[in-house]
Order: C-alpha cells, then sequence, then structure tokens
C-alpha cells in the first residue's frame, strides 16, 4: 500500500506523525478540504503529466483551486501537457488516483515540481499515498520532502468572485 512507503520515508526523516487519516476520503480536493478542514485552495494537489520523451513523467504540487495553463505549461516544459492515464500515474508514481503524491517516489524519471500557486498560503496538504491522508506542510518544507527540483508558475488562479 503506497501509504505504508509515505509513512516509511517520513520516518526516515522523523516527520511520520505529521500524517493524518481520516475516516471519510479524501480523494478529491473538495473531500480533501472536507475532511481537514481547510478551504479548497489549501489541498495540494499532485498533478501528472506525460513527459515529451515518453520515459518518466513530471509531477506538479499545485493548489488545489488552480488549473494548469497550457501556454504557461507549453512554455517552460517546451510541449503541450498531456496528463497520464490512471495505469500510468500507478506505473510510475506507486500511487493510485486520489492519493497520489510527490512523497516516497522511487523511479528516477519522475521529475517533481511544485507551482507558485501555493506560495499564497503558510501551509498546504498533499495527501500521503491513500485516498483517505493528508499532511500538513509549509511550502519549503514540501519543495524540500517531495524532493522538488523547482518552483515553476504554470497554473492559472480562479479570478475572486
Amino acid at each position: 500500500m503506497a501509504i505504508e512507503k509515505v509513512k516509511a520515508y517520513f520516518a526516515q526523516l522523523g516527520i511520520e506523525d505529521k500524517i493524518q487519516e481520516f475516516e471519510v476520503s479524501s480523494a478529491t480536493v473538495d473531500l480533501a478540504a472536507q475532511a481537514v478542514g481547510v478551504e479548497g485552495a489549501r489541498i495540494c494537489k499532485t498533478l501528472s503529466f506525460k513527459n515529451l520523451d515518453g520515459e518518466g513523467c513530471i509531477l506538479i504540487q499545485t493548489a488545489g483551486d488552480t488549473k494548469i495553463d497550457n501556454k504557461k505549461f507549453k512554455s517552460f516544459f517546451g510541449f503541450k501537457a498531456k496528463m497520464l492515464t490512471p495505469d500510468e500515474v500507478v506505473a510510475y508514481t506507486g500511487h493510485a488516483i486520489g492519493g497520489v503524491c510527490a512523497f516516497a517516489v522511487e523511479n528516477p524519471d519522475v521529475k517533481i515540481y511544485c507551482d507558485q500557486s501555493m506560495r499564497r498560503f503558510e501551509t498546504v496538504f498533499p495527501a500521503c499515498g491513500s485516498d483517505n491522508s493528508a499532511v500538513e506542510f509549509t511550502c519549503d518544507e514540501l519543495f524540500q520532502y517531495s524532493n522538488a527540483l523547482a518552483w515553476i508558475d504554470v497554473s492559472k488562479i480562479p479570478a475572486a468572485e
């Protein structure tokens, strides 16, 4: 089970006690926000994209209220964004849809990034490898513990209504 891999990874860092597990699903941004008790924007969703060469994939951690801006994505990566299938997500990351996170990813062909959209918040809540878990991290902690390569700007934040 992927959450066990994340727990073991966090144990190596001495932070396994930070994982929250819920009696309810946290598989979507809305469900996670309800389970954690925060606005959906503070949920860190991890989106998975095909790499141009077909080897490995790209994980982008972004705020829960954002969408990928295709123009920004193409400008940064040099190709059009194309999401992985659910089977490809598991094959590359070891995590299933609903619990995808950038922790304990052992595949060296997976490149991990953090999107600037999360920097609006003091802390964010990514999943921990299951559809009923989360952890609260500062943006700097998220970047560090996910072994992210860079902070990038490839999303669009909805306009305030």
